[in-house]
């Protein structure tokens, strides 16, 4: 499903859903105390990307898990960046920190692969980064470390020789 910007000027152009792949990240059951009792939501963290340079995340909370998962992906579409991929890694190493997580990416030889764990090597697989070293400091927490890694991807500078 294309939007052309000339039909509609005001909105942007959608990006065809064939493209690009998402991954569940985390999926919770959340409560909202109420006056009249608990009211029970799905949170879904889902991950973007089109193996190419752009990945994006979202988060989002919905009635039931399909719908959340929806927005999540609608959401992680619009927070679409672009990843600078130099020989299939990154260009140099970075440290970011988001709330208490802190991610460390290294760049690595050709054949290398990605040396990562939980959220941090779906987000880089997703990106296209073939060759990466990364290492979560701190906390546990999958959104905490999904953001982190995208500040940290964010963040990368374009190194031309």
């Amino acid at each position: 499903m294309i939007r052309s910007k000339k039909a509609r000027p005001g909105l942007p152009e959608i990006r065809r859903a064939e493209e690009f792949e998402n991954e569940l990240l985390d999926l919770a059951r959340v409560t909202r105390v109420t006056k009249g009792g608990k009211r029970m939501s799905f949170r879904a963290c889902v991950a973007l990307g089109n193996r190419a340079g752009q990945i994006g995340v979202g988060v989002a909370k919905g009635a039931d898990v399909s719908g959340a998962i929806e927005k999540a992906v609608r959401v992680a579409n619009k927070n679409l960046i672009t990843v600078p991929i130099i020989n299939e890694t990154i260009p140099h190493w970075i440290k970011k920190k988001y709330c208490a997580s802190l991610i460390l990416l290294r760049p690595a030889p050709p054949g290398w692969g990605i040396v990562a764990g939980g959220a941090t090597r779906v987000i880089l697989s997703l990106a296209g980064v073939k060759n990466v070293t990364a290492k979560m400091l701190g906390s546990r927490n999958k959104i905490n470390n999904a953001r982190a890694t995208i500040e940290a991807l964010k963040s990368l500078k374009k190194i031309t020789k």
